[in-house]
């Protein structure tokens, strides 16, 4: 593979740029911990503003680990990569012998890099093979015999999963309200021959969504790729096991500071946050606390953070970009 041309096709505009690092307090001497690299924007801003401190950025995606390593890689020892999942936080740092953390970021969703390579399956707008795995590389076979949960493809759920587990996934993960019809016509459609690429499932939910209902809006199948994507990658389960590693991570007055893409992302952060910033939840009837419970987080985004007029005209996939922030106490 030739690194400078897959360094250049690496594009990503990183989102809320300088609201995240004016909301993760950057100290010079801190260790910072990027949980999504991507392709290094975020990480490399955190990285100018250290001095003797420390830079780990973590992605699961091979391609972007290669690609942020060789962009950080003028920051010398003050910046590493390690290929892992974002919530597998304490493992990545029990390997690297970090006690505690000054920072930890992470930009949800899938990067603009993946929707823009029609080999990795990700993109309702080109045909490829149905894949939308995060954690692989264009080159990887994205068709299974059988489906397995660490192997997991977007063909294995389209060709695998039954009837009412199709439904399950397009109606909480995509929040369609077509979700049966397109998981009737799905199940319909393969028991002629398997759906393998994005361009056949994209037909499918066009077919499957009365004609009324395609007009004007979004394209008819971004809800339900977006849903698929999820359901591959385990995307929400993720997010609160993350936030409480690196909050039992962070030192006092350390930040986390989360990017959301859609509403389903954005609540689990909000709850945890909350659930984070609640104290007591004993029965206002007992006249003392019982339960020990203390508030572990001061929120400091009360309501999220947007990105501004300027970055919408510069960069329109921000448009649903939503920063919350929180600070240990």
């Amino acid at each position: 593979m030739d690194e400078r041309k897959e360094d250049v096709s690496f594009s990503h505009v990183s989102v809320l740029l300088q609201e995240c690092m004016e909301g993760l307090a950057i100290k010079p001497d801190g260790i910072y911990i990027d949980g999504t690299c991507g392709g290094a924007g975020h990480s490399s801003e955190i990285a100018k503003r250290l001095t003797t401190g420390r830079l780990i950025g973590i992605d699961q995606d091979l391609t972007a680990v290669q690609v942020a390593t060789e962009r950080l890689a003028p920051f010398g020892d003050r910046a590493l990569v390690v290929h892992s999942n974002f919530c597998n936080l304490d493992s990545v740092c029990r390997e690297l012998g970090i006690q505690r953390i000054d920072g930890f970021l992470a930009d949800l969703g899938v990067s603009s890099y993946q929707l823009d390579t029609p080999e990795r399956g990700f993109s309702y707008m080109a045909d490829a093979p149905l894949d939308m795995r995060m954690n692989s590389r264009p080159d990887e076979q994205a068709f299974s015999d059988k489906a397995d949960e660490a192997f997991l493809t977007a063909y294995d759920v389209v060709n695998t999963y039954s009837e009412a587990e199709l439904r399950r996934v397009l109606y909480e993960y995509g929040e369609e309200r077509f979700a049966p019809r397109i998981a009737s016509k799905i199940v319909k459609a393969r028991e002629i021959s398997p759906i393998r690429t994005t361009g056949e499932l994209v037909a499918l939910i066009k077919e499957a969504i009365p004609a009324a209902a395609r007009e004007g809006g979004h394209h008819p199948a971004k809800r339900s790729f977006q849903a698929i994507r999820i359901e591959v990658n385990r995307e929400l389960d993720v997010i609160r096991p993350a936030l409480e590693a690196a909050l039992d991570r962070l030192n006092p007055g350390g930040r986390m500071a989360v990017i959301t893409f859609h509403s389903l992302e954005d609540r689990i952060v909000k709850q945890t946050f909350a659930d984070m910033a609640s104290g007591c939840t004993c029965p206002k009837s007992l006249p003392i606390c019982v339960c020990g419970k203390k508030p572990r987080v001061k929120i400091i985004s009360k309501k999220p953070v947007l990105p501004s007029p300027e970055e919408l005209a510069v960069n329109p996939r921000s448009r649903s970009a939503k920063l919350r922030i929180a600070e240990k106490l």
